[in-house]
């Protein structure tokens, strides 16, 4: 039984690693963090000091950069934390525990909303260029992106309220960090509810990513298979190779992790896995999304020529 008067604490097993690598480990992961805030919150920065960034493109490009801050942040530093402390004392209270989950789950649900929002963004420029203002403007863009935040806190509340409306018998958590899984899985009652909640909430974002994804690709296929402009077959090349490099990355890693959550045998590797699916993405979107991009390199120029300036 749970006493009410006082917080609930769990412990988190956290990674198994072994000392000879601890620091290696720990040094690479907390690298990788500094990064991560650094160079997406550099982007975030320029597109919004920027006027020429202010597009539909580099926009949700922002959205994306804030969703692995925000999940970094609330992830990371908890893992590095633990790394230091003793099995024993990585104690994490209850209400820390649902606000990482939430931050992570969110982070899932957004990064695949964004991703979606991208697809139709790229499918409108190639296919519909005439149009493109019109459809793609910047208050649709905003209400588009304001919804999907908005549909995954309701989806992502549901999915931990469910969890917390049970009694917990147990307080040792086998992972890295705190997960809707790990959560209810403390529980003795029956979870066949959170079960039915979590496989249809998973179907149905992989289903809507998926499809969209396929949907879009397949019109701009069929655009440049028709044209035969070599102009816009270079466009499409360079614009969705990048979102599709990311978007495989992004599926392949959060299916691996549902899968291993099936089979407890591979649990250290499921821990790795979590930790690279929400560090591998946020490390590759400034390469991938922001560095590579003529208008930011052009943006990028002019702030420094300007630095320059005022020295």
């Amino acid at each position: 039984m749970e006493n009410g008067t006082s917080p609930v604490l769990l412990q988190l097993e956290g990674l198994m690693v072994p000392s000879s690598s601890r620091s290696l480990v720990f040094l690479s992961l907390l690298l990788s963090h500094v990064f991560i805030v650094g160079s997406n919150l550099g982007v975030v920065a320029l597109v919004w000091s920027e006027r020429a960034l202010h597009q539909p493109m580099y926009l949700l490009i922002c959205h994306l950069a804030v969703n692995d801050v925000m999940n970094n942040l609330a992830v990371v530093p908890r893992i590095l934390w633990d790394m230091l402390q003793p099995a024993h004392r990585r104690l994490i209270p209850l209400g820390a525990c649902v606000t990482q989950a939430f931050a992570n789950h969110m982070y899932g649900c957004n990064i695949h909303t964004i991703l979606i929002l991208m697809s139709i963004d790229r499918y409108v420029a190639i296919c519909r260029p005439l149009r493109y203002s019109l459809i793609m403007s910047t208050r649709a863009v905003v209400r588009m992106t304001v919804f999907s935040w908005g549909l995954g806190f309701l989806l992502v509340g549901g999915l931990l309220g469910l969890s917390l409306r049970l009694t917990r018998c147990r307080y040792f958590i086998p992972a890295s960090y705190c997960d809707n899984a790990s959560l209810f899985k403390l529980s003795c009652q029956s979870t066949f509810i959170n079960n039915v909640y979590g496989i249809t909430f998973t179907v149905v974002l992989l289903t809507g990513s998926i499809g969209s994804v396929v949907l879009t690709y397949g019109f701009i296929t069929v655009a440049c298979l028709s044209t035969r402009s070599r102009s816009l077959n270079r466009k499409a090349l360079q614009t969705c190779s990048t979102h599709l490099l990311l978007y495989l990355i992004v599926l392949f890693s959060g299916l691996s992790i549902i899968a291993l959550h099936r089979y407890p045998q591979y649990k250290e590797y499921r821990k790795l896995t979590a930790i690279l699916y929400n560090v591998i993405p946020a490390v590759l979107n400034p390469f991938i999304y922001a560095f590579q991009c003529r208008e930011i390199h052009q943006s990028l120029s002019r702030v420094f020529k300007r630095l320059r300036t005022h020295k």
